[in-house]
């Protein structure tokens, strides 16, 4: 596969194209602690996942599969813009930016779908709660999740092989904090439609089928536990959900916003748009492992039952009985 009537050897990510040079290293320093703490956070989910039996249940796999997910997502895209503002290194090479693309669109996909199976997860214990060991299996969610990290890579397969070999003979600066679909053919020297409708097809596809099953979900959720007699095993309930709904909310509402926006004609500064866009890309897997800490009881004791034994190692026998850790 080769690129044609290419005037240049590589693109160069611009970011936010109003920003003074002056700021460079402040949004360097922003977007680095961004991506550090997108690291620490989810490595601290994988490091207690790894260590405490407890949490090997269902819901667990596929928390761990998100955060899989957006730790790749983030270091797809963050180190290459740190470095356009930190050591002005902006140029990324013509397949490089590609392969980008490709994954930043792969990972999106993989995050939506695993977010319908977490309503899933949630749709079953709450509205089928005798079925639920039956159904919501270790095995189960493992086909599950398998089925979505291989299906989702048609479509952005798809998305890169069409685009690579367009005449690129235009400008080869990408007005984007990363390389992503839209950025990319604006540049080429055709007709944009025959490549931006499907591309714009995936995206709604991707957007709204795991959306409207969530949605689903949770108003067969809600209806289950207005059923509930008891208000405090109506609380109990919607508790067990609070962690999921804001994690799937922080997911799609922007992206709604930013899709149905363009439609209905508010226009947003170049900057503005690239500044949400960046928000609902980094700023979920950033605070995703806070819900799980803080909203998911067994993350909850897991974690403070390891601080306490890192902080008070005599107050501790040698051995330490991981199965009593989420009891």
């Amino acid at each position: 596969m080769s690129a044609g009537n290419i005037s240049f050897k590589d693109f160069f990510i611009v970011g936010f194209p109003g920003l003074q040079r002056e700021y460079y290293g402040t949004v360097a320093a922003l977007l680095l602690f961004v991506y550090v703490s997108i690291l620490v956070g989810n490595g601290i989910f994988i490091i207690l996942f790894a260590l405490e039996k407890c949490l090997h249940k269902p819901m667990y796999y596929v928390i761990l599969n998100l955060v899989v997910s957006d730790i790749l997502f983030s270091t797809t895209t963050l180190p290459k813009i740190i470095a356009r503002y930190w050591f002005q290194a902006g140029n990324i090479s013509f397949s490089g930016c590609f392969i980008q693309m490709y994954f930043v669109h792969y990972f999106g996909t993989v995050n939506a779908f695993i977010l319908a199976i977490m309503a899933f997860d949630r749709y079953v214990a709450i509205c089928n709660p005798l079925r639920y060991p039956n159904i919501v299996t270790r095995l189960n969610i493992f086909y599950l999740c398998l089925v979505v990290w291989v299906i989702g890579h048609a479509c952005p397969l798809m998305m890169a092989i069409r685009a690579y070999p367009l005449p690129y003979c235009a400008e080869n600066t990408i007005i984007h904090c990363y390389c992503d679909h839209i950025s990319i053919t604006s540049l080429a020297c055709t007709n944009r439609a025959l490549y931006s409708v499907p591309a714009f097809v995936f995206a709604m596809v991707v957007l709204l089928s795991p959306l409207a099953f969530i949605v689903f979900s949770y108003c067969t959720i809600i209806v289950a536990v207005l059923r509930i007699s008891s208000a405090q095993g109506r609380l109990k309930s919607f508790s067990t959900c609070s962690p999921q709904l804001i994690i799937i909310a922080l997911y799609f509402l922007p992206r709604c916003f930013i899709y149905l926006s363009s439609n209905i004609g508010i226009n947003f500064s170049t900057d503005l748009r690239l500044v949400i866009i960046m928000m609902y890309s980094l700023f979920p897997p950033m605070i995703n492992p806070l819900i799980y800490c803080l909203r998911t009881k067994d993350v909850k004791k897991s974690l403070l039952k390891r601080l306490n034994i890192s902080i008070n190692p005599q107050n501790n026998p040698t051995k330490v009985n991981v199965s009593t850790v989420c009891t």
